[in-house]
């Protein structure tokens, strides 16, 4: 929008000199000078009638807490970067879990960060439930002298997009905060969402308003690696192998990637970033569909990356998936009638069953192209989100190296057959001596315990059984001969008992004192590992008793609700509980760290 002098109090050089700065302002800047402005003006009339703005800016204390609420360790480096920034400019900062803060110390909390991440259907993630249903209960105190930001982590292409910071940001401002800078909302590229957001709040906390330049979130210190989820290393591939037998119904990957040169480390409960390329047929068939040329040039980021059309689709954009946002703005650049009904207000249970199972070449073909350029149809879409495996070995036992073990998806939906991103690059395209581009993610929130001697439960059907491989390696490497008992299933012994001859091995030397499997496909009455840990509920229980620690891998819909209600079950049962008792016992297990989920 363009200033005007005739409705405007400026005169032509003013106006001429405002049109050119305004277009250039970053949001934050924007927020700044406003904020600057108010202050001055009330400031000049202080004697008649102190600005209740200039008031509360210059009342804000020194004093910041940042709680994170995090799956996969996102959230938890965010908090974690802010509170570094917020100390390099002289604030008194403590960073903590939510599942370490006490909820009855919120009261005296005068300047509160929160970096949320959401869970499965708009879910808070587990570290963050006990301080989600507090805010949310009927013990929540008046936050009258609060003052809040909220900075909420997620993937767009699910229906309850960012609902948990959302969640704490409304209820926040109705308990009486007031925000130090509005809530942001960040899909899986979020990191200069995140730096904009801690900019954003630095900018309000300090008393002259001057915003400061805050370093990416990511940034190397002296010792650490290089390489990280902005700037990933490419590992070469050393092996590649299918670790499901003849005639499985199965193909998974077990995958051996050099890190020699990259200075990268992990623990065992870490995951290992892949940034994968698009299946070339799909890309060959999509732009068969369109217009431009593949070569024609575009750019895909906002550092001005310039790439052909073709490989702009195949390693930098997503185009397996259907997100809401992506349809919003394809119909603002389409004449297609259908596809405005679709998105149009009160359709959102049609678009919702439309978007499930399609991806680009879906839309296209059935509502055509949108955009008078290339680069206008590449800006809808959304940058190719790495895909999160976690780790399946020890780097004591493996020096230098990383193995991830990945299950192949392929299906049939809508007439087509449908291939999973990465996993068909591995199972179809690479070979040893082919790189990936590959970082780490740590997950303080899936660690072994850091007394050796505390027993071990895991529960790990399928390719949930990768962190527990890395477990076992790393306490054997480590001499560590403390209780440990694995609960594994998959659908036939015979083809697909991943890793079997290790767990032998750790059995037989006593590495592994206890295992249960379950092959569901192998009798006549389906048989999963839950209904094994419901065979022994009994010892079980007893393991709870002397300490044990609980964790769970896999797949969250399914077999983690399963497991959690069979626990709630056998302490139910065998603790002589009522259900409300079980529950709270689970709950305080998680809060002592002693029941931890890696899940997806």
């Amino acid at each position: 929008m363009q200033l005007q002098v005739m409705n405007s109090p400026f005169n032509q050089e003013q106006v001429e000199l405002l049109n050119r700065l305004l277009p250039t302002l970053t949001e934050t800047q924007k927020v700044w000078l406003n904020g600057y402005l108010s202050a001055t003006q009330s400031f000049s009339a202080i004697t008649e009638a102190p600005s209740q703005e200039l008031l509360v800016r210059k009342t804000i204390s020194k004093e910041v807490t940042i709680l994170y609420g995090s799956q996969t360790g996102n959230a938890q480096r965010i908090a974690e970067n802010a509170a570094k920034k917020l100390e390099e400019k002289g604030f008194q900062v403590a960073v903590s879990s939510m599942s370490d803060f006490k909820p009855n110390q919120l009261k005296k909390v005068k300047n509160l960060l929160i970096a949320v991440s959401t869970h499965g259907e708009g879910d808070p993630p587990d570290n963050a439930l006990t301080f989600h249903e507090f805010v949310n209960g009927r013990r929540a105190p008046k936050l009258d002298d609060l003052h809040f930001s909220v900075l909420s982590l997620g993937d767009s292409s699910y229906e309850f997009f960012c609902q948990t910071g959302k969640d704490f940001d409304e209820r926040l401002e109705e308990l009486g905060g007031k925000r130090l800078y509005p809530r942001v909302d960040c899909d899986l590229d979020y990191d200069e969402p995140a730096t904009e957001w801690l900019e954003g709040v630095i900018a309000s906390l300090s008393e002259a308003g001057e915003a400061a330049i805050v370093a990416p979130a990511e940034q190397s210190v002296a010792g650490e690696s290089v390489y990280s989820r902005k700037n990933p290393f490419k590992a070469e591939v050393l092996e590649n192998l299918n670790l499901n037998g003849r005639g499985s119904n199965k193909e998974t990957c077990h995958l051996e990637l050099s890190l020699e040169g990259s200075g990268l480390t992990f623990e065992p409960g870490d995951s290992l970033g892949v940034y994968p390329e698009n299946d070339p047929a799909l890309v060959d068939l999509i732009l068969e569909e369109i217009e431009w040329e593949p070569e024609e040039k575009v750019t895909v980021n906002k550092q001005g990356d310039v790439l052909s059309l073709k490989e702009a689709l195949s390693s930098h954009l997503e185009i397996t998936v259907l997100t809401k946002s992506l349809l919003e703005q394809a119909v603002q650049l389409s004449s297609n009638e259908n596809l405005r009904e679709l998105v149009s207000q009160g359709k959102e249970e049609k678009l919702k069953a439309y978007r499930q199972g399609r991806d680009l070449l879906d839309l296209i073909r059935d509502f055509g192209q949108w955009g008078e350029s290339a680069q206008e149809f590449v800006s809808t879409l959304r940058k190719m989100p790495a895909r999160l495996y976690s780790i399946a070995s020890s780097l004591s036992a493996n020096p230098d190296e990383v193995h991830l073990t990945i299950g192949t998806v392929r299906y049939n939906t809508y007439g087509r057959e449908r291939n999973g991103v990465c996993s068909i690059l591995c199972a179809e395209r690479l070979q040893p001596g082919d790189t990936l581009p590959i970082y780490i993610q740590s997950n303080q929130n899936f660690k072994l315990p850091s007394n050796p001697d505390t027993p071990i439960i895991m529960v790990g059907p399928g390719t949930g059984v990768a962190p527990f491989r890395s477990f076992m390696q790393e306490r054997e490497e480590a001499g560590i001969q403390g209780k440990s008992w694995m609960f594994f299933g998959d659908q036939h012994f015979v083809t697909d008992f991943l890793y079997q001859t290790e767990w032998q091995k750790w059995l037989k030397s006593g590495v592994l004192s206890k295992m249960d499997v379950a092959f569901s496909r192998d009798t006549d009455e389906k048989v999963y590992v839950q209904n094994r840990m419901l065979e022994h509920s009994g010892e079980l229980f007893n393991w709870l008793q002397e300490g044990a620690a609980v964790y769970i891998c896999g797949d969250e819909k399914n077999m983690a609700h399963d497991v959690h209600e069979t626990l709630i079950g056998i302490i139910q049962k065998e603790g002589s509980m009522s259900h409300e008792e079980a529950v709270s016992y689970l709950s305080n297990m998680q809060k002592e760290k002693r029941y931890q989920r890696d899940v997806y």
